[in-house]
Formats: structure tokens, C-alpha cells, sequence
């Protein structure tokens, strides 16, 4: 694979491109289809054949996705054949085929396409196969925590996704569509690639250093342009919790004021609906994490252990515990 800090593949060219998409069980249906749709749309749109792919999962068995629909495919990943781009989804599940010794082979594949994706989970399989040391990367926002752990030689950041050199990755399935149209733009041209927006309906496309967001706000700010603003600050502040009248006084209004707006737009108080946006990150942390239960109350605000407990029976109807028991 190319050392070269430019990106081959985004560059003009109007030569089709060859794909390997390979597919992990656990992967998002609509992650494969951020993959892949764009792909098919260039061909239709272009009425030529822009790219081909081929669709392979690690043992040849269609791939599962989290909605339990099954991805057809065409064989088994082989490392020893040649395109020009392998791109790799991966999701639930990822972060334990990434200690196998898939990773040799991905190791071994790498001389063998011009580059290579880690689309969501499957950035963490591209790093461990060594493929994001020194280099610019992300993940999905879920776990940017611990992905910037388990890889500090490299340099993970909270963008949407990732070009560095011959390597790229893409936090989720919203951000790959962006990548995606990001390589038709680059390398076909923007009339192909507003053509392929077109098809979706997709009219929002964003750079790829914004940022992922924990709250997904779509347009909010038609509601109120304040609402979007205090969302914000709420998950930015997390592990240290900002009071109402805090956030209130930073968005420019009352705290009365800011109440009544997440009243109308929301249904509750902007007081519950941060509490829930904190427990909602908890619980992501007690079913995908290892992380202990008096770490998880800390990064999620909580004074104590047992606050923490608490409160989330308080939301969830059993403790925090039981949960994680209810997950192995």
C-alpha cells in the first residue's frame, strides 16, 4: 500500500474503481447501505460503469446485521486478491474479531489495494492491524473513549470521517454517505455526485471535520435556534454537568425562558432531558463496556456510585447491575 500522505483514489479520475466491501455480522443495515447505494447510484446516474464491487464476509456466510437481515455475499475475504479499495464494516462485535488473527490477514492484504476504509466499528479493526499508527483517525462517537485508548499512537479525532494518506475511516452510517459522495465529487465530479444526492433526496451533506454529535438535532433550529445551542453544552458537558441556569445564561435567555422552550419542543424540562442524555450515555457504557460501574457514574456526572444507582433504577426500573448481568 501507497506511504504517500496523498489520497490515490480521491483524485480525478475517470477510470471505474474496484471494491472489496467486506461485511461483518453486527455491522448496520444502513451503514452497508451508506457503502455500498452510492456506489450503485454512480453507475446508474453516469449510465457507465464507475465502480464494481464485490461483497464477502470473513467465512463466506452471509452477514448478519443488527436489524437481522442478512447480507448476501459473493465468498470469503481472501487476502491475497487485488482492487483498488477494500473497505471494511464492522459493529457490534468488532472490537473482539479485532484480537483474531483476522488482523494478520488484514496485515498481509494491505500491499494489496491502493486503499483501505474502516467504516464505523471497523476502524477498530484497522487499528489493530497497525493500520492507523501515526495517522489521523475516528470511529463511531459511541466509542470514541475507548477507541482513543486502545490506540494512542494515533491521532483520533471527532470528525465525521477520516482521510489520511491511503487510509480512511468513517464514524457511522450518515457520515460514510458524506465520505461516499466526497469520492464521487472527487473523483467523477460534483455533477455526478449532486446526481447521486438527487437520488436520495439527500440535501445536507457535511464537510468531514464536523463533528459527530451525540444528539442528532436535524432542524432544529426551524423550532428555536437557542434549542440546538443548549443541547450542545449539554453533551459537551457530560462527566461535569452544567446547572439549567448555566446553560441558560450561556444560550443568552432565563432559565424560565429556556424551560418553556424545551416544554413546547421536547415535552419536558431541559433539567430531565439532560438527566436522561446522561443516563442514556450510562447505559451505553454498562452493555458495551467493561468500564466499572463507579467509573461509568463519574463519566456520566453522578456524585457518587450509589446516586448513580439510583437514579438509573429511578429511569430504568432496576439498577445499573442488572443490567450489565442481563448483557454478558
Amino acid at each position: 500500500m501507497m506511504n504517500s500522505e496523498s489520497s490515490p483514489l480521491f483524485l480525478p479520475d475517470p477510470k471505474a474503481l474496484d471494491v472489496t466491501v467486506l461485511i461483518f455480522s453486527g455491522a448496520s443495515l444502513m451503514c452497508v447501505a451508506s457503502t455500498i447505494d452510492p456506489m450503485r447510484a454512480a453507475n446508474r446516474v453516469s449510465g457507465s460503469t464507475l465502480f464494481r464491487w464485490r461483497i464477502v464476509s470473513l467465512d463466506g456466510q452471509p452477514a448478519i446485521t443488527t436489524c437481522g437481515l442478512p447480507i448476501a455475499v459473493s465468498g470469503s475475504f481472501d487476502a491475497s486478491e487485488k482492487a483498488d479499495m477494500l473497505l471494511v464494516v464492522g459493529g457490534f462485535g468488532a472490537a473482539d474479531i479485532a484480537r483474531t488473527t483476522f488482523t494478520a490477514h488484514l496485515r498481509r492484504a494491505v500491499h494489496n489495494y491502493r486503499m483501505i476504509g474502516g467504516i464505523e466499528a471497523g476502524s477498530w479493526l484497522l487499528g489493530r492491524a497497525g493500520l492507523l499508527s501515526g495517522r489521523k483517525a475516528t470511529t463511531h462517537w459511541e466509542d470514541m473513549e475507548e477507541f482513543t485508548a486502545a490506540f494512542p499512537e494515533s491521532d483520533v479525532r471527532p470528525d465525521r470521517y477520516v482521510i489520511d494518506g491511503p487510509v480512511f475511516t468513517s464514524g457511522g452510517a450518515s457520515p460514510t454517505f458524506d465520505l461516499m459522495l466526497h469520492l464521487i465529487r472527487s473523483r467523477f465530479g460534483m455533477s455526478v455526485a449532486l446526481d447521486v444526492a438527487s437520488v436520495f433526496i439527500y440535501d445536507e451533506a457535511h464537510a468531514s471535520s464536523d463533528a459527530q454529535p451525540l444528539v442528532s438535532l436535524g432542524r432544529l433550529d426551524d423550532v428555536h435556534p437557542k434549542l440546538a445551542v443548549a443541547i450542545r453544552l449539554m453533551e459537551s458537558h457530560i462527566d461535569a454537568p452544567l446547572t439549567v441556569a448555566a446553560i441558560a445564561r450561556r444560550c443568552g435567555l432565563s432559565a424560565r425562558s429556556l424551560e418553556k422552550i424545551f416544554l413546547k419542543a421536547v415535552g419536558e424540562g431541559p433539567g430531565r432531558y439532560y438527566l436522561r442524555l446522561r443516563l442514556k450515555m450510562a447505559r451505553r457504557l454498562i452493555t458495551d463496556t467493561k468500564s466499572p460501574l463507579a467509573d461509568i457514574a463519574a463519566r456520566t456526572g453522578f456524585s457518587s456510585a450509589a446516586a448513580f444507582t439510583r437514579t438509573f433504577r429511578q429511569f430504568e426500573g432496576r439498577p445499573p447491575s442488572a443490567l450489565r448481568a442481563s448483557n454478558r
